[in-house]
Protein backbone atom coordinates (compact mmCIF):
# COMPACT_ATOMS: atom_id res chain seq x y z
CA UNK A 1 0.00 0.00 0.00
CA UNK A 2 1.16 3.48 -0.52
CA UNK A 3 2.90 4.95 2.61
CA UNK A 4 1.83 8.85 2.46
CA UNK A 5 3.21 9.42 6.50
CA UNK A 6 6.08 11.63 5.84
CA UNK A 7 3.60 13.75 3.66
CA UNK A 8 0.65 15.05 5.03
CA UNK A 9 -2.04 15.21 2.26
CA UNK A 10 -3.76 18.21 3.72
CA UNK A 11 -1.83 21.73 3.59
CA UNK A 12 -1.27 22.78 7.26
CA UNK A 13 -4.63 24.76 8.49
CA UNK A 14 -4.31 28.07 9.52
CA UNK A 15 -5.75 27.44 13.20
CA UNK A 16 -5.22 24.41 15.46
CA UNK A 17 -4.97 21.26 13.72
CA UNK A 18 -7.80 18.94 14.52
CA UNK A 19 -6.86 16.59 17.54
CA UNK A 20 -8.80 13.07 16.81
CA UNK A 21 -8.96 11.11 20.12
CA UNK A 22 -9.14 7.24 20.11
CA UNK A 23 -12.88 7.39 20.23
CA UNK A 24 -12.94 9.42 17.42
CA UNK A 25 -10.41 7.78 15.08
CA UNK A 26 -13.01 4.59 16.03
CA UNK A 27 -15.83 6.06 14.60
CA UNK A 28 -13.75 7.63 11.71
CA UNK A 29 -13.05 4.53 10.57
CA UNK A 30 -16.36 2.66 11.43
CA UNK A 31 -17.93 5.68 9.28
CA UNK A 32 -15.70 4.40 6.04
CA UNK A 33 -16.69 0.34 7.10
CA UNK A 34 -20.36 1.21 6.69
CA UNK A 35 -20.69 3.84 4.45
CA UNK A 36 -18.76 1.28 1.92
CA UNK A 37 -21.02 -1.38 2.88
CA UNK A 38 -24.07 0.82 1.94
CA UNK A 39 -22.98 1.97 -1.15
CA UNK A 40 -24.24 0.00 -3.43
CA UNK A 41 -26.41 -2.34 -1.34
CA UNK A 42 -29.69 -0.50 -2.14
CA UNK A 43 -29.20 -0.84 -5.59
CA UNK A 44 -27.71 -4.51 -5.64
CA UNK A 45 -30.43 -5.55 -3.56
CA UNK A 46 -33.11 -4.47 -6.56
CA UNK A 47 -31.23 -5.96 -9.45
CA UNK A 48 -32.47 -9.40 -8.94
CA UNK A 49 -35.97 -8.54 -8.15
CA UNK A 50 -36.69 -6.22 -11.02
CA UNK A 51 -38.68 -9.04 -12.87
CA UNK A 52 -40.58 -10.09 -9.46
CA UNK A 53 -41.57 -6.38 -9.17
CA UNK A 54 -42.55 -5.73 -12.44
CA UNK A 55 -44.56 -8.81 -12.25
CA UNK A 56 -46.36 -7.90 -9.18
CA UNK A 57 -46.79 -3.78 -9.94
CA UNK A 58 -47.46 -4.32 -13.31
CA UNK A 59 -45.24 -1.27 -14.58
CA UNK A 60 -44.29 -1.16 -18.22
CA UNK A 61 -41.19 -1.08 -20.56
CA UNK A 62 -40.06 2.55 -20.15
CA UNK A 63 -40.32 2.34 -16.34
CA UNK A 64 -38.37 -1.41 -15.81
CA UNK A 65 -35.75 0.84 -18.23
CA UNK A 66 -35.83 3.73 -16.09
CA UNK A 67 -35.54 1.83 -12.37
CA UNK A 68 -31.44 0.96 -12.75
CA UNK A 69 -31.12 4.39 -14.41
CA UNK A 70 -32.50 6.15 -11.46
CA UNK A 71 -29.60 5.78 -9.06
CA UNK A 72 -27.37 6.98 -11.99
CA UNK A 73 -29.35 10.01 -12.45
CA UNK A 74 -29.69 10.97 -9.31
CA UNK A 75 -25.86 10.36 -8.84
CA UNK A 76 -25.41 12.98 -11.44
CA UNK A 77 -27.92 15.54 -10.52
CA UNK A 78 -27.89 15.39 -6.59
CA UNK A 79 -24.06 14.68 -6.81
CA UNK A 80 -23.38 18.26 -8.38
CA UNK A 81 -24.98 19.96 -5.51
CA UNK A 82 -22.30 18.12 -2.94
CA UNK A 83 -19.67 21.22 -2.94
CA UNK A 84 -22.29 23.45 -1.92
CA UNK A 85 -23.74 21.30 0.66
CA UNK A 86 -20.26 20.51 2.21
CA UNK A 87 -19.56 24.51 2.18
CA UNK A 88 -23.19 25.04 3.85
CA UNK A 89 -22.94 22.38 6.85
CA UNK A 90 -19.35 20.66 6.86
CA UNK A 91 -17.98 17.27 5.37
CA UNK A 92 -19.41 14.99 8.78
CA UNK A 93 -23.26 16.95 8.82
CA UNK A 94 -23.57 16.62 4.92
CA UNK A 95 -22.48 13.30 5.00
CA UNK A 96 -25.13 12.38 7.99
CA UNK A 97 -27.49 14.46 6.07
CA UNK A 98 -27.65 12.04 3.09
CA UNK A 99 -27.51 8.50 5.15
CA UNK A 100 -30.75 10.01 6.61
CA UNK A 101 -32.39 10.54 2.66
CA UNK A 102 -30.47 6.98 2.04
CA UNK A 103 -32.31 5.66 5.56
CA UNK A 104 -35.72 7.51 4.43
CA UNK A 105 -35.60 6.58 0.63
CA UNK A 106 -35.09 3.00 1.18
CA UNK A 107 -37.73 1.96 3.98
CA UNK A 108 -40.24 3.83 1.29
CA UNK A 109 -39.82 1.00 -0.82
CA UNK A 110 -41.95 -1.08 1.86
CA UNK A 111 -45.18 0.39 0.20
CA UNK A 112 -46.45 -1.83 -2.35
CA UNK A 113 -46.93 0.63 -5.02
CA UNK A 114 -44.99 2.19 -8.04
CA UNK A 115 -44.94 5.47 -6.79
CA UNK A 116 -43.48 4.33 -3.67
CA UNK A 117 -40.73 2.20 -5.07
CA UNK A 118 -39.79 5.18 -7.91
CA UNK A 119 -39.79 8.16 -4.94
CA UNK A 120 -37.38 5.87 -2.47
CA UNK A 121 -35.35 5.02 -4.88
CA UNK A 122 -34.67 8.88 -5.65
CA UNK A 123 -34.70 9.96 -2.32
CA UNK A 124 -32.50 7.11 -1.16
CA UNK A 125 -30.49 7.79 -4.37
CA UNK A 126 -29.72 11.32 -4.07
CA UNK A 127 -28.34 10.35 -0.65
CA UNK A 128 -26.00 7.98 -1.54
CA UNK A 129 -24.66 10.40 -4.25
CA UNK A 130 -23.69 12.89 -1.65
CA UNK A 131 -21.50 10.08 0.15
CA UNK A 132 -20.04 9.43 -3.19
CA UNK A 133 -18.92 12.25 -4.07
CA UNK A 134 -18.17 13.41 -0.15
CA UNK A 135 -16.02 10.30 0.78
CA UNK A 136 -13.19 10.52 -0.90
CA UNK A 137 -12.51 13.74 1.05
CA UNK A 138 -14.05 12.22 4.26
CA UNK A 139 -11.06 9.76 3.65
CA UNK A 140 -8.51 12.45 2.92
CA UNK A 141 -9.20 14.07 6.46
CA UNK A 142 -9.40 11.78 8.67
CA UNK A 143 -6.84 9.13 7.18
CA UNK A 144 -4.47 11.27 5.33
CA UNK A 145 -1.54 9.36 5.89
CA UNK A 146 -2.95 6.15 4.65
CA UNK A 147 -5.25 7.03 2.18
CA UNK A 148 -4.50 4.08 0.17
CA UNK A 149 -4.78 1.39 2.92
CA UNK A 150 -8.95 3.62 4.25
CA UNK A 151 -9.64 3.37 -0.17
CA UNK A 152 -8.93 -0.24 -0.06
CA UNK A 153 -11.35 -1.09 3.53
CA UNK A 154 -13.73 1.61 2.08
CA UNK A 155 -13.90 -0.13 -2.04
CA UNK A 156 -13.24 -3.70 -0.13
CA UNK A 157 -16.52 -3.19 2.36
CA UNK A 158 -18.94 -1.43 -0.72
CA UNK A 159 -17.80 -4.58 -2.45
CA UNK A 160 -18.72 -7.04 0.42
CA UNK A 161 -22.22 -5.03 0.34
CA UNK A 162 -23.48 -5.46 -3.11
CA UNK A 163 -22.30 -9.44 -3.06
CA UNK A 164 -24.37 -9.87 0.35
CA UNK A 165 -27.29 -8.10 -1.58
CA UNK A 166 -27.47 -9.63 -3.91
CA UNK A 167 -26.73 -13.18 -3.37
CA UNK A 168 -29.93 -12.85 -0.57
CA UNK A 169 -32.22 -10.83 -2.25
CA UNK A 170 -34.18 -13.15 -3.81
CA UNK A 171 -34.34 -15.83 -0.99
CA UNK A 172 -35.24 -12.58 1.45
CA UNK A 173 -37.89 -11.77 -1.07
CA UNK A 174 -39.16 -15.27 -0.51
CA UNK A 175 -39.03 -15.05 3.31
CA UNK A 176 -40.32 -11.57 3.55
CA UNK A 177 -43.49 -12.37 1.22
CA UNK A 178 -43.17 -9.49 -0.68
CA UNK A 179 -40.58 -8.39 -2.49
CA UNK A 180 -40.79 -4.40 -1.68
CA UNK A 181 -41.00 -5.34 1.53
CA UNK A 182 -37.21 -7.07 1.34
CA UNK A 183 -35.72 -4.13 -0.82
CA UNK A 184 -36.81 -2.16 2.48
CA UNK A 185 -35.38 -4.27 5.15
CA UNK A 186 -31.73 -2.66 3.54
CA UNK A 187 -33.08 0.72 5.19
CA UNK A 188 -31.26 -0.93 8.16
CA UNK A 189 -27.66 -1.04 7.65
CA UNK A 190 -27.74 2.43 5.99
CA UNK A 191 -29.82 3.69 9.42
CA UNK A 192 -26.51 2.09 11.43
CA UNK A 193 -24.01 4.55 9.14
CA UNK A 194 -26.21 7.05 10.36
CA UNK A 195 -25.84 6.17 13.71
CA UNK A 196 -22.17 6.51 13.77
CA UNK A 197 -21.72 9.94 12.10
CA UNK A 198 -24.16 11.71 14.18
CA UNK A 199 -21.47 11.69 16.92
CA UNK A 200 -18.85 12.66 13.72
CA UNK A 201 -21.28 15.37 12.63
CA UNK A 202 -22.08 17.14 16.44
CA UNK A 203 -17.75 16.85 16.89
CA UNK A 204 -17.10 17.62 13.29
CA UNK A 205 -16.36 21.70 12.71
CA UNK A 206 -18.21 23.86 10.33
CA UNK A 207 -15.85 25.28 7.25
CA UNK A 208 -14.26 28.71 8.16
CA UNK A 209 -15.45 31.51 5.39
CA UNK A 210 -11.58 31.79 4.41
CA UNK A 211 -10.81 33.68 1.13
CA UNK A 212 -9.53 31.63 -1.34
CA UNK A 213 -10.81 28.38 0.37
CA UNK A 214 -13.47 28.48 -2.22
CA UNK A 215 -12.07 25.98 -5.49
CA UNK A 216 -14.69 26.52 -9.08
CA UNK A 217 -15.76 23.32 -9.50
CA UNK A 218 -16.92 23.51 -13.44
CA UNK A 219 -13.67 24.88 -14.91
CA UNK A 220 -11.88 21.87 -13.88
CA UNK A 221 -13.57 20.26 -17.57
CA UNK A 222 -11.85 22.57 -19.53
CA UNK A 223 -8.01 20.99 -17.74
CA UNK A 224 -6.86 17.99 -19.07
CA UNK A 225 -6.88 16.13 -15.83
CA UNK A 226 -10.99 16.88 -15.05
CA UNK A 227 -11.44 15.68 -18.62
CA UNK A 228 -9.79 12.42 -18.33
CA UNK A 229 -10.71 11.94 -14.51
CA UNK A 230 -14.96 12.40 -15.86
CA UNK A 231 -14.48 10.41 -19.20
CA UNK A 232 -12.63 7.11 -17.16
CA UNK A 233 -15.13 7.51 -14.47
CA UNK A 234 -18.29 8.39 -16.74
CA UNK A 235 -17.78 4.61 -18.81
CA UNK A 236 -16.63 2.97 -15.87
CA UNK A 237 -19.68 3.55 -14.40
CA UNK A 238 -22.02 3.27 -17.12
CA UNK A 239 -20.49 -0.39 -17.47
CA UNK A 240 -20.98 -1.39 -13.97
CA UNK A 241 -24.38 0.15 -13.38
CA UNK A 242 -25.47 -1.89 -16.49
CA UNK A 243 -24.63 -5.23 -14.90
CA UNK A 244 -25.47 -4.37 -11.55
CA UNK A 245 -29.25 -3.27 -12.84
CA UNK A 246 -29.49 -5.84 -15.75
CA UNK A 247 -27.36 -8.34 -15.47
CA UNK A 248 -29.51 -11.03 -13.51
CA UNK A 249 -32.43 -10.00 -16.08
CA UNK A 250 -30.02 -11.27 -18.70
CA UNK A 251 -29.74 -14.35 -17.02
CA UNK A 252 -33.33 -14.89 -16.20
CA UNK A 253 -34.21 -14.57 -19.66
CA UNK A 254 -31.52 -16.80 -21.12
CA UNK A 255 -32.99 -19.69 -18.81
CA UNK A 256 -31.46 -19.19 -15.33
CA UNK A 257 -33.33 -19.54 -12.06
CA UNK A 258 -33.85 -15.97 -10.41
CA UNK A 259 -32.38 -17.34 -7.49
CA UNK A 260 -29.61 -18.53 -9.49
CA UNK A 261 -28.89 -15.11 -11.72
CA UNK A 262 -28.64 -12.97 -7.87
CA UNK A 263 -25.64 -15.43 -7.12
CA UNK A 264 -24.27 -14.60 -10.68
CA UNK A 265 -24.44 -11.01 -9.70
CA UNK A 266 -22.95 -11.85 -6.07
CA UNK A 267 -20.36 -13.22 -7.70
CA UNK A 268 -19.14 -10.48 -9.79
CA UNK A 269 -19.31 -8.41 -6.60
CA UNK A 270 -17.52 -10.98 -4.74
CA UNK A 271 -14.53 -11.34 -7.46
CA UNK A 272 -13.91 -7.65 -6.95
CA UNK A 273 -12.91 -7.89 -3.71
CA UNK A 274 -9.73 -9.63 -3.69
CA UNK A 275 -9.50 -7.74 -7.23
CA UNK A 276 -9.51 -4.17 -4.97
CA UNK A 277 -6.80 -5.68 -3.18
CA UNK A 278 -4.39 -6.48 -6.10
CA UNK A 279 -5.06 -3.51 -8.06
CA UNK A 280 -4.58 -1.32 -4.83
CA UNK A 281 -1.28 -2.80 -4.33
CA UNK A 282 -0.04 -2.68 -8.02
CA UNK A 283 -0.97 1.71 -8.02
CA UNK A 284 1.22 1.84 -4.88
CA UNK A 285 3.85 1.28 -7.48
CA UNK A 286 3.88 3.79 -9.27
CA UNK A 287 5.67 1.82 -12.27
CA UNK A 288 2.53 -0.23 -12.18
CA UNK A 289 -0.38 1.98 -11.79
CA UNK A 290 -0.97 2.34 -15.50
CA UNK A 291 -0.50 -1.62 -15.77
CA UNK A 292 -3.21 -2.17 -13.00
CA UNK A 293 -4.93 0.02 -15.46
CA UNK A 294 -4.70 -2.30 -18.48
CA UNK A 295 -5.04 -5.26 -16.59
CA UNK A 296 -8.47 -4.59 -15.31
CA UNK A 297 -9.84 -2.94 -18.13
CA UNK A 298 -8.91 -5.77 -20.32
CA UNK A 299 -10.74 -8.54 -17.97
CA UNK A 300 -13.94 -5.82 -18.56
CA UNK A 301 -13.62 -6.19 -22.60
CA UNK A 302 -13.30 -9.69 -21.99
CA UNK A 303 -16.25 -10.49 -19.55
CA UNK A 304 -18.91 -7.92 -22.11
CA UNK A 305 -17.41 -10.04 -24.93
CA UNK A 306 -18.92 -13.40 -22.80
CA UNK A 307 -21.55 -12.01 -21.50
CA UNK A 308 -22.39 -11.09 -25.75
CA UNK A 309 -21.18 -14.56 -26.87
CA UNK A 310 -21.12 -17.86 -24.66
CA UNK A 311 -24.40 -19.58 -23.64
CA UNK A 312 -25.82 -19.59 -20.15
CA UNK A 313 -24.11 -22.73 -19.30
CA UNK A 314 -20.61 -20.39 -18.99
CA UNK A 315 -22.08 -17.69 -16.57
CA UNK A 316 -19.71 -18.51 -14.18
CA UNK A 317 -16.84 -17.61 -16.55
CA UNK A 318 -18.67 -14.37 -17.19
CA UNK A 319 -19.45 -12.84 -14.36
CA UNK A 320 -15.77 -13.77 -12.60
CA UNK A 321 -14.20 -11.74 -15.90
CA UNK A 322 -16.80 -8.89 -15.60
CA UNK A 323 -15.71 -8.94 -11.75
CA UNK A 324 -11.97 -8.01 -12.54
CA UNK A 325 -13.15 -5.98 -14.52
CA UNK A 326 -14.74 -3.91 -11.87
CA UNK A 327 -10.95 -2.90 -10.32
CA UNK A 328 -11.41 0.43 -12.18
CA UNK A 329 -13.64 1.84 -9.90
CA UNK A 330 -10.85 1.67 -6.86
CA UNK A 331 -7.96 2.85 -8.76
CA UNK A 332 -10.04 5.52 -9.73
CA UNK A 333 -11.13 6.73 -6.06
CA UNK A 334 -7.48 6.33 -5.11
CA UNK A 335 -6.20 8.83 -7.62
CA UNK A 336 -9.12 11.58 -6.62
CA UNK A 337 -8.48 11.01 -3.23
CA UNK A 338 -4.56 11.81 -3.63
CA UNK A 339 -5.47 14.72 -6.20
CA UNK A 340 -5.77 18.73 -5.13
CA UNK A 341 -3.40 20.28 -3.26
CA UNK A 342 -6.32 20.27 -0.36
CA UNK A 343 -9.86 19.13 0.89
CA UNK A 344 -11.50 21.37 -1.49
CA UNK A 345 -9.90 20.91 -4.75
CA UNK A 346 -10.50 16.84 -4.41
CA UNK A 347 -14.19 17.74 -3.35
CA UNK A 348 -14.23 20.13 -6.43
CA UNK A 349 -13.00 17.16 -8.49
CA UNK A 350 -14.48 14.32 -7.09
CA UNK A 351 -17.54 16.18 -7.65
CA UNK A 352 -17.55 16.91 -11.04
CA UNK A 353 -16.04 13.63 -12.39
CA UNK A 354 -18.81 11.83 -10.98
CA UNK A 355 -22.11 14.59 -11.42
CA UNK A 356 -20.98 14.59 -14.91
CA UNK A 357 -19.82 11.20 -15.52
CA UNK A 358 -23.00 9.71 -13.99
CA UNK A 359 -24.66 11.81 -16.88
CA UNK A 360 -22.57 9.82 -19.10
CA UNK A 361 -23.63 6.38 -16.97
CA UNK A 362 -27.34 7.05 -17.22
CA UNK A 363 -27.12 6.08 -20.94
CA UNK A 364 -26.06 2.54 -20.50
CA UNK A 365 -29.00 0.88 -18.25
CA UNK A 366 -31.55 2.83 -19.99
CA UNK A 367 -30.62 2.55 -23.13
CA UNK A 368 -29.87 -1.41 -22.52
CA UNK A 369 -33.73 -1.56 -21.10
CA UNK A 370 -35.22 0.35 -24.41
CA UNK A 371 -33.06 -1.72 -26.60
CA UNK A 372 -34.28 -4.75 -25.16
CA UNK A 373 -37.95 -3.95 -24.95
CA UNK A 374 -37.92 -2.59 -28.76
CA UNK A 375 -35.80 -5.36 -30.15
CA UNK A 376 -36.78 -8.22 -27.62
CA UNK A 377 -33.36 -9.22 -27.38
CA UNK A 378 -30.08 -8.34 -25.62
CA UNK A 379 -27.71 -8.32 -28.32
CA UNK A 380 -27.35 -5.12 -30.02
CA UNK A 381 -26.94 -3.78 -26.21
CA UNK A 382 -24.49 -5.77 -25.23
CA UNK A 383 -22.62 -5.06 -28.79
CA UNK A 384 -22.71 -1.56 -27.45
CA UNK A 385 -21.59 -2.12 -23.87
CA UNK A 386 -18.62 -4.00 -25.08
CA UNK A 387 -17.59 -0.97 -27.09
CA UNK A 388 -17.34 1.34 -24.64
CA UNK A 389 -15.78 -1.04 -22.49
CA UNK A 390 -12.69 -0.92 -25.46
CA UNK A 391 -13.22 2.72 -25.32
CA UNK A 392 -13.05 2.76 -21.62
CA UNK A 393 -9.23 0.49 -21.97
CA UNK A 394 -7.92 3.42 -24.08
CA UNK A 395 -8.73 5.76 -21.85
CA UNK A 396 -7.53 4.35 -18.91
CA UNK A 397 -3.99 4.21 -20.25
CA UNK A 398 -3.98 7.31 -20.65
CA UNK A 399 -5.28 8.02 -17.26
CA UNK A 400 -2.71 5.70 -15.15
CA UNK A 401 -0.40 7.68 -16.99
CA UNK A 402 -1.27 11.00 -15.36
CA UNK A 403 0.24 12.12 -11.90
CA UNK A 404 -0.91 13.38 -8.82
CA UNK A 405 0.16 15.80 -6.59
CA UNK A 406 0.95 13.12 -3.85
CA UNK A 407 2.63 11.34 -6.58
CA UNK A 408 4.88 14.36 -7.61
CA UNK A 409 5.46 14.73 -3.65
CA UNK A 410 7.27 11.48 -3.28
CA UNK A 411 9.16 11.69 -6.35
CA UNK A 412 10.69 14.78 -4.83
CA UNK A 413 11.13 13.50 -1.70
CA UNK A 414 13.00 9.91 -3.91
CA UNK A 415 15.23 12.59 -5.51
CA UNK A 416 16.12 14.53 -2.56
CA UNK A 417 17.54 11.14 -0.86
CA UNK A 418 18.84 9.74 -3.33
CA UNK A 419 21.10 13.45 -3.59
CA UNK A 420 22.19 13.22 -0.07
CA UNK A 421 22.69 9.92 -0.69
CA UNK A 422 25.02 11.10 -3.85
CA UNK A 423 26.83 13.30 -1.77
Amino acid sequence: MIDNSSEPLLPSPTGPARKHSWRAGALAVAAVILVGLNLRMGIASASPLFHDLQDMLGYGTFIAALLPTIPVLCFAIAGAATSMVIRRTGLELGIAISLLLLTAGLALRVVDSTWALLAGTVVGMSGLSICNVAMPSFIREHHGNRAASMTAVYTTTMSIGATLASAVSVPLAVQAGSPTTALALWAIPAGLALLVFIPLSLSGKRPAAQPGAHVATWPLLLTRRGLLFTTVFGIQSLLVYTVVGWLPHILISRGLEPAAAGLMLGIVQAVSIPTVMVMLWMASKPSLLRIAFVVTTSCSVLGFTALLLLPVELSLLTSVFIGLGFGVFPLVMLMLSRSGGSAQETTALSTVAQSVGYLIAAIGPFVLGLLQGALNSWTTGLAIMLAFAVVQLLFCYKLGGLRTEADARQLTEVDGSAEVERS
